[in-house]
């Protein structure tokens, strides 16, 4: 049964892809293959062996060490507000966000990052079907974030056709920003995080090569990385710091304001209605939790968490996640663990039109104009993702 509903997942998402695709006699169905038998590779390896099991354990256990050393810093400047020995979520979940932050902007200096980012970019290059940038943009996305991102290309930025920047745009929206994984790692099972990473990777490029198909010529594919400003060890240290925090105060500022808003939106609909307004889109979003391999009792509930992350985002849906994953089964939370480590909610359109109107303002223009099939693109990549590991649990 797992393998049927798994052929089915495969087929909606990508029909669903091909109902929006520029140009459908261009799609190359080579890479595609290719990209899906890595992924199914990948997928088992990392939920299914004991090596595997081994290699996400060391992840997870590394970024446990990360966030322990992080409470030392937070404990000595926020101890007094802990709450019955239990440290608020902002303290325990969005704070750590600073260490690693900082952990990346010395990587950044010392020049050891950009090197494995180029690196993997390089050899993805060769399994994709895309160009050099296109596979460098895509890593760096999940290192340093969507919006810092396109600062690493700014030079290449006004020079991009529609097409590639289309590309770019949903690499930074399909995948998640290092920076955060600890905090995700609070909320859903460190496995889930870490393979997710690894999937969407893979999914952002087969999505969109079916959504965005062309060929980049070898006169185009040249990759020319921003020369990362010099600064001093400790000028370094005060940038990261400052934007690990803002990032920090940004996630949660917006949970404030999300959680507040679909508080307010359920209360209004079922004093109305008789029903919540998350409950009216788990309703239509079940048939896509379906295709993923969620057994059917839990659909309508999976499709509310589902909902909830595109119209809020991650964490908003985390949370809810976390809150009813007792009743759900391990196959469901599995799953949904899975959909939910991406940056594909509406609020992304504005943080990647924002970042690229920073640089370049006529092409943020093109950015908001292909906002919602950005959106849609990167949807489809969190529900392949969801639908592989579907087929693994």
């Amino acid at each position: 049964m797992k393998i049927l509903i798994f052929i089915l997942g495969l087929t909606v998402t990508f029909f669903l892809a091909f109902l929006v695709s520029s140009n459908r006699k261009e799609i190359k169905y080579k890479p595609i293959l290719i990209l899906l038998v890595i992924q199914l590779i990948l997928s088992y390896f990392l939920l299914n062996t004991s090596i595997g099991f081994i290699l996400v354990k060391g992840i997870a256990d590394a970024f446990g060490v990360l966030l322990k050393y992080s409470e030392s810093g937070i404990n000595f400047v926020f101890g007094g507000l802990a709450n019955k020995g239990e440290a608020p979520f902002f303290l325990s979940a969005l704070l750590p966000i600073i260490f690693i932050a900082v952990l990346i902007g010395i990587l950044q200096h010392f020049r050891i990052l950009p090197f494995i980012i180029k690196g993997i970019g390089f050899l993805l290059s060769k399994v994709n079907g895309l160009g050099k940038l296109e596979s460098y943009n895509a890593v760096a996305a999940a290192i340093v974030g969507q919006g810092e991102v396109f600062i690493t290309v700014k030079d290449q930025l006004s020079q991009l056709s529609r097409k590639r920047l289309y590309t770019l745009c949903a690499s930074s929206m399909s995948t998640v920003s290092m920076s955060i994984v600890g905090s995700y790692m609070k909320m859903v099972e460190p496995k889930y995080v870490v393979t997710a990473l690894v999937l969407n990777l893979f999914s952002g490029f087969i999505i969109v090569h079916i959504v965005n198909p062309y060929t980049v010529s070898k006169e185009e594919d040249i990759l020319e990385l921003q020369e990362y400003k010099k600064q001093t060890f400790f000028e370094m240290l005060g940038e990261y710091i400052i934007l690990g925090f803002t990032v920090a105060v940004t996630v949660a500022a917006m949970l404030i304001g999300f959680v507040a808003l679909i508080a307010a939106i359920n209360g209004l609909f079922n004093s109305i209605f008789g029903i919540t307004f998350q409950s009216i889109l788990g309703y239509i979003f079940s048939p896509l939790a379906f295709i993923m391999g969620i057994p059917a009792s839990e659909i309508v509930q999976a499709g509310n968490i589902m909902a909830t992350k595109l119209v809020t985002n991650e964490f908003v849906a985390m949370l809810d996640l976390k809150n009813v994953a007792g009743d759900l089964s391990p196959r469901t939370v599995g799953i949904l663990s899975i959909f939910l480590v991406s940056f594909a909610n509406f609020s992304s359109i504005g943080i990647i039109a924002g970042a690229t109107k920073s640089i370049d303002p006529k092409q943020a223009n093109v950015v908001s104009q292909f906002g919602l099939k950005l959106l849609y693109g990167a949807t489809l990549v969190s529900l392949l993702s969801g639908t592989i590991v579907g087929v693994m649990l």
